[in-house]
């Protein structure tokens, strides 16, 4: 391996992102900002899968110097195959899909050892830090192979394990999430608890994994939410004034959990009566039901099905709208909101689990969780409500792009890393924690950790109530 960048004074690390691919969208997408943003501030070398090589090569870097490819195809190959017959159909059941990437996954890591502990072993990286994948329930070996060498091993951001709510158990089944319930298996595991004992840093990427985390590595947790924006790719700004009809957008995989057909019926009064439309953006096997849905009810004036757009398109089409309205019973992440609110866009969101933690009461609408029927009659309330009075969305609107730009670009999530890096290495005595947002109903900054080093900065003053 090129080593040119040893004569810097920057951290020297070994970044394993087997999804790492800036063209592509959801966990590819995310490696890739994770990486991109930190190659500013430390000299990394990333290990990566070939399916990335092109796409990494076009954004400029040179493979062998920058990163290197790691083929484990010939098991990667047949459990995707396998992984494919019992999941039921494309866009379904991820928590197989997860289970079954466990053996291909142990051979990429396999591979990497053999290719890396040499430099490992003659001190080469101050550190190696696991991007992806972003489920815990694929442990990882190198965390003890790591410690056993003396050579910190951070681990992160984890996320996933979101427990269904109550009342959705039929999406849990049309999802075909049969593993779902025996997912929680996988923290008994001899290598589970290897790597929860021998990592120097495990960053969780939401609430819900860090509560799942076992006692003996919590004293090694962060908290880190999983998404950030890009500032250079959601450079547009909603420029125009809410007015009526409302435009509503609705932006991700049409699958049974994401709640596109509730948020068609919580609309349709609203569309019926001319106050408001709505662009749903994506594809998945619900398109045909939900093309079925708009048409029975009368909708198609109003309701546009867009099918897929790329992403680098989906900042132009948000800016086009007012409202992101989000009725997902099970999301992990909600990196849509963060785009959504980097834009402008008011977020009508269910108050659970990623998004919530995204989305305050001063930058968006949260809607009590509850059953299909009370989820339909919060979204229809909270959007009559804007429907009524189309200024709250440009307040809303304001507020959220302060919280995002101060809070979750990717350059900001780098700074955070860093400071986890700095501790493992001994650089700090002081545990790093996130910043804490500011609490919504107090109307003041609410900091329950102490901050550390690059943490420990000012934060935005919490905006004016919405009028």
């Amino acid at each position: 391996m090129n080593q040119s960048a040893v004569h810097t004074n920057r951290l020297r690390v070994l970044i394993i992102a087997e999804a790492c691919n800036p063209d592509w969208v959801s966990v590819p997408l995310a490696g890739w900002s994770h990486y991109n943003a930190l190659r500013q501030v430390v000299d990394p070398h990333l290990v990566t899968h070939p399916r990335n090589r092109g796409a990494l090569l076009n954004q400029g870097l040179t493979e062998g110097e920058d990163f290197t490819v790691i083929n484990n195809e010939h098991v990667a190959k047949p459990m995707h195959r396998l992984a494919s017959l019992l999941r039921g159909g494309k866009g379904k059941g991820w928590t197989t899909v997860m289970a079954l990437a466990w053996p291909a996954y142990w051979e990429f890591e396999r591979l990497l050892w053999k290719h890396f502990r040499d430099d490992l072993r003659a001190g080469r990286f101050d550190l190696v830090h696991r991007l992806t994948p972003l489920t815990p329930t694929i442990p990882s070996r190198m965390a003890t192979r790591c410690r056993r060498l003396g050579v910190p091993f951070v681990l992160g951001p984890l996320n996933g394990g979101v427990a269904w709510p109550a009342g959705f158990d039929n999406l849990r089944r049309k999802e075909r999430e049969w593993l779902s319930y025996v997912r929680g298996g996988y923290r008994y595991l001899p290598a589970y608890r290897a790597m929860g004992r021998d990592a120097a840093a495990i960053i969780c990427g939401s609430m819900a994994t860090l509560e799942q985390m076992p006692d003996y590595c919590q004293d090694r947790c962060h908290y880190i939410p999983e998404n950030a924006v890009d500032p250079e790719r959601f450079d547009r700004v909603r420029t125009h004034t809410a007015q009526r009809p409302l435009k509503l957008a609705f932006l991700g995989r049409l699958v049974p959990y994401k709640g596109a057909d509730m948020l068609i019926d919580a609309v349709a009064p609203l569309i019926q009566a001319g106050r408001a439309t709505l662009d749903i953006y994506g594809d998945g096997p619900e398109r045909q039901a939900l093309s079925a849905q708009v048409r029975d009810l009368g909708l198609s004036d109003g309701v546009v099905l867009h099918g897929w757009i790329e992403h680098q398109e989906v900042s132009r089409r948000l800016a086009e709208s007012d409202v992101l309205a989000s009725p997902s019973v099970r999301e992990f992440g909600g990196g849509v909101c963060l785009e959504a609110m980097a834009i402008g866009l008011c977020p009508v969101i269910a108050d659970y689990a990623g998004p919530a933690e995204l989305v305050t009461t001063r930058t968006g609408i949260k809607v009590a969780m509850g059953g299909r029927q009370e989820l339909i009659a919060g979204f229809r309330q909270a959007i009559e409500r804007l429907a009524d009075d189309p200024l709250q969305v440009d307040a809303f609107g304001r507020a959220g792009r302060e919280r995002v730009h101060a809070l979750f670009t990717w350059s900001r999530k780098a700074q955070q890393v860093t400071a986890i890096y700095d501790w493992v290495l001994g650089r700090t005595d002081d545990r790093p924690m996130m910043d804490r947002p500011w609490d919504d109903d107090a109307g003041t900054v609410r900091t329950p950790l102490p901050l550390a080093g690059p943490y420990n900065q000012p934060m935005l003053p919490a905006p004016a109530e919405p009028a």
